[in-house]
């Protein structure tokens, strides 16, 4: 079936009050990967590519492979770029097919991080893709986004209502104590700060940095609105665990073939679990 816009996916979640996985691709091991899962799980799906991603794969290898994936799957996908550096960026996605897009002017004073969104939205509201941005600052890596612990600030739940009253977008990632990448120690979330962004805010919230966060955790954030959660470190450590293990094995394996075979195989019982808990598995309406 033809990919489909996040924002299609996300108003069914909110309907019925579960969280659409986002997760991060890489290469075509890990798109098989993450629709293998989400068929098995009858679940939508969201496969997104990051700074990093489109600087190794690029833009247009990645779009191809996602769409063959989708093609041929029978539950719907889209294919959403993950925080977006700049406007000229978005435009070569949307170009390349892309069904969703985020631009994170997070770390603009908030007047220009308005500005940049808007232009966004005036651009993919007419070829029919979404829009997400981002307001406050989630800490730790994200590729080539970095975001030091100590300048991380949480999003104010005004700020949020303005933000979007102003922009119009279609989701809002907000920052309530998730960080990219590895977490040192337990991630301390702050559930009343995100009640009281969901009072403020009609559009469905988005969830960065979610591998490493309890489930219980996550279930909360979806009982308090979230509908969009991220997830790539999760994948990558199951992925490159399952190579050491097949390595370790034979170490004198040669063939790619039987050395990625396990790790996407390891890498769709993690997204699979991932969708159990988002409350997706099932849901998936086509």
């Amino acid at each position: 079936m033809p990919l489909v816009p996040v924002s299609v996916l996300l108003k069914d979640a909110a309907a019925e009050g579960y969280a659409v996985g986002a997760f991060n691709c890489n290469n075509m091991e890990i798109v098989q990967a993450i629709v293998t899962a989400a068929e098995a799980e009858k679940a939508p799906v969201i496969l997104q590519a990051s700074q990093g991603a489109i600087k190794y794969a690029g833009v247009d290898y990645i779009a191809a492979m996602v769409r063959a994936a989708a093609r041929r799957a029978r539950v719907p996908v889209a294919l959403h770029l993950d925080h977006g550096t700049s406007f000229d960026q978005v435009v070569c996605c949307l170009v390349a097919g892309f069904t969703s897009v985020m631009i994170d002017g997070s770390h603009l004073p908030l007047e220009q991080n308005i500005a940049l969104t808007r232009q966004v939205v005036s651009v993919a509201r007419p070829v029919g893709a979404s829009v997400e941005a981002e307001l406050g600052r989630i800490g730790g890596v994200e590729d080539d986004i970095a975001v030091d612990e100590r300048e991380a600030f949480f999003t104010d739940p005004g700020e949020a209502r303005y933000f979007v009253e102003q922009t119009g977008v279609d989701s809002l990632a907000v920052a309530i104590g998730t960080a990219h990448g590895r977490y040192k120690g337990r991630p301390q979330l702050d559930f009343a700060r995100l009640a009281r962004i969901r009072e403020q805010v009609s559009v469905p919230l988005v969830l960065h940095g979610a591998s490493g966060v309890p489930d219980a955790d996550l279930k909360e954030a979806i009982r308090l609105g979230v509908r969009k959660i991220n997830i790539d470190t999760n994948i990558r450590e199951s992925f490159v665990e399952a190579i050491r293990r097949r390595l370790a094995e034979d170490p004198r394996e040669i063939d790619p073939r039987k050395i990625l075979g396990p790790a996407r195989d390891a890498a769709v019982e993690t997204i699979r679990e991932k969708m159990r808990v988002f409350g997706c598995s099932g849901k998936a309406k086509w």
